[in-house]
């Protein structure tokens, strides 16, 4: 809701910093929320690559500890680029390379069969194996064993799903990614707010901090090793840093005004911050080895909501210097900041593709309403992927094949994701409550194969 400053005022109003921070105080009404995001998919199976998913065999007595196939073809389905064949109607279930028959998979039109088995490997510990085959080459694609605990199953799911991805389509997979998110619990008088963080697919949410005031504008560091956020604890602003690992925070930014809109730098060593400390809200960037802060924008209007890009040689900001809400652009040093939006009467809360070559944004045009919308730096052209009625805080995969944001469903707050091509659609949502203010992480560290 870091944009929500703007949606608020009219046009032409004179902004100042006790009415902006006012204004921040009163973020979105959140409602109860239970742990966990169950996923549908909306929209984008036409096209989608035919794959085949074999249930791994189990090697061990009972019941397996996990499902790890029904994992896998839960994420590859999720991405939009593959379409998993029902479990119903599998012609067989190898576990093994010499039980498969390619004549009979090629009859059924799927391109390529996963296939695998999980066995015991000692006290809690198990061996997970795999094999990727092109059905219609008769030939193996990608094959590996990985150890693993019970509480790790799931993550050598996603870890399986982004091989599998990788190799067919040449991009990374983000499945071993996590996402942050807002939510609140209890009635209005005992609410508490909660930053949490979640696997890409909703599974194993962590409470990361709880405050009886709102939380605010997660920022994942580059290493997804730390998050910043804004704390409105005490009924004041402040800016945190907080270390996953450990829990441990540290308050960063704690000026007299607005401090808000945390945005890391691509090394990780600084922040760009919204600060009013001077008067004005304008773009700062803050040191955290030395503390030392330095001003970037220097403008009577409201500048705000800073993203880096990926070299980390410019920023984008959200700036009503022109008359409403549009994103510019300048150099990381300093120095003159030029429109990059022109279409619409409302661009705001930029996000940078991982390759820099495009901004995510909410963008506001000619049929009202607010959604996510994907710019192309070089040529100008936008393309609007949402069509909710106030979509936000839209936030690219590290992959930049998908976008998360916040939406309403149902006249409740919902995550929500789409492919760039706005042809893949999913929604995440709590079983009750509201969710917002979304962040996708980094790439974590991953398994040597």
């Amino acid at each position: 809701m870091r944009s929500e400053v703007f949606r608020r005022m009219s046009k032409g109003a004179q902004w100042r910093a006790h009415r902006v921070l006012a204004l921040l105080l009163a973020v979105v009404v959140l409602r109860p929320a239970v742990a966990g995001l169950t996923i549908e998919i909306t929209s984008g199976t036409q096209g989608a690559m035919p794959i085949a998913v074999v249930p791994f065999g189990w090697k061990g007595a009972g019941v397996p500890p996990a499902d790890i196939a029904a994992i896998v073809a839960s994420d590859l389905r999720r991405s939009g680029d593959f379409a998993p064949l029902d479990r119903r109607d599998l012609i067989s279930r190898p576990s093994e390379a010499a039980q498969v028959n390619f004549r009979d998979w090629r009859a059924v039109a799927v391109d390529n069969l996963v296939i695998g088995r999980l066995e015991p490997a000692g006290p809690d510990r198990y061996r997970v194996q795999f094999q990727l085959f092109d059905v219609f080459r008769g030939r193996q694609l990608a094959g590996y064993s990985i150890p693993a605990t019970s509480k790790q199953l799931r993550r050598v799911a996603h870890y399986i799903a982004d091989i599998i991805y990788e190799t067919l389509t040449g991009v990374p997979g983000a499945f071993q990614t996590r996402i942050a998110y807002v939510t609140a619990t209890g009635a209005r008088k005992t609410r508490r707010y909660a930053l949490q963080v979640a696997d890409s697919d909703g599974w194993d949410p962590r409470t990361i901090v709880s405050s009886r005031e709102p939380l605010m504008s997660p920022a994942w560091s580059p290493d997804g090793k730390r998050i910043a956020y804004v704390s409105f604890e005490g009924r004041k602003a402040a800016v945190y840093v907080q270390e996953l690992a450990t829990g441990k925070r540290r308050r960063v930014s704690a000026a007299q005004g607005i401090n808000g809109a945390p945005a890391w730098s691509p090394d990780g060593r600084r922040l760009a911050l919204t600060l009013s400390r001077d008067g004005n809200p304008e773009i700062y960037v803050l040191n955290l080895a030395d503390g030392a802060l330095r001003r970037l924008t220097r403008h009577p209007a409201i500048d705000t909501e800073a993203a880096w890009s990926p070299d980390g040689r410019s920023i984008v900001f959200t700036s009503d210097r022109g008359g409403s809400p549009q994103i510019y652009r300048m150099p990381a040093s300093g120095g003159q900041a030029r429109r990059v939006t022109f279409e619409g009467s409302y661009n705001a809360s930029a996000d940078f593709s991982p390759d820099g070559k495009r901004l995510a944004l909410v963008h506001r045009g000619v049929q009202g309403g607010y959604q996510v919308a994907v710019l192309e730096l070089e040529t100008g052209m936008l393309q609007v992927l949402s069509d909710g009625r106030l979509d936000e805080s839209p936030s690219f995969s590290p992959n930049g094949r998908m976008v998360l944001y916040a939406t309403e469903a149902g006249h409740r707050g919902v995550l929500a994701a789409v492919s760039v091509d706005g042809r893949v659609g999913q929604r995440l949502r709590l079983q009750e409550g509201d969710v917002r203010e979304p962040a996708w992480s980094p790439y974590l560290s991953r398994k040597k194969r």
